[in-house]
């Protein structure tokens, strides 16, 4: 089960990009796009029916959902995330350290 949600502020805690921070902009399966993280340079073909130019494109690649973690404001450092329900069984999502509410 993924407990990552879209614009959640994560962390890339290994890889070339570690260390970097960004928000998810798009989540396939078991990667996930952040923005900001993994960029890759991509070749383009020139394509005047949609006006669009050739040369060399530099855009986000998917990264693995085990290598990246979602970022506490408090600590200032990578977190886990643990499901907690309320009395009236609303489901939240918490910090496993501190146990504040993941907004």
């Amino acid at each position: 089960m993924n407990k990552l949600k879209r614009d959640d502020e994560v962390i890339v805690i290994t890889g070339k990009d570690k260390g970097k921070r960004g928000t998810i902009s798009q989540i396939a399966g078991d990667r996930i796009f952040v923005n900001g993280v993994n960029l890759v340079k991509r070749h383009t073909k020139p394509n005047p029916n949609s006006g669009q130019p050739g040369g060399i494109v530099e855009k986000e690649a998917a990264i693995h959902i085990s290598n990246i973690a979602i970022f506490n404001p408090e600590t200032s450092k990578a977190d886990r995330i643990a499901i907690q329900s309320d009395g009236d069984g609303e489901k939240k999502r918490i910090f496993k350290s501190n146990g504040q509410v993941i907004e």
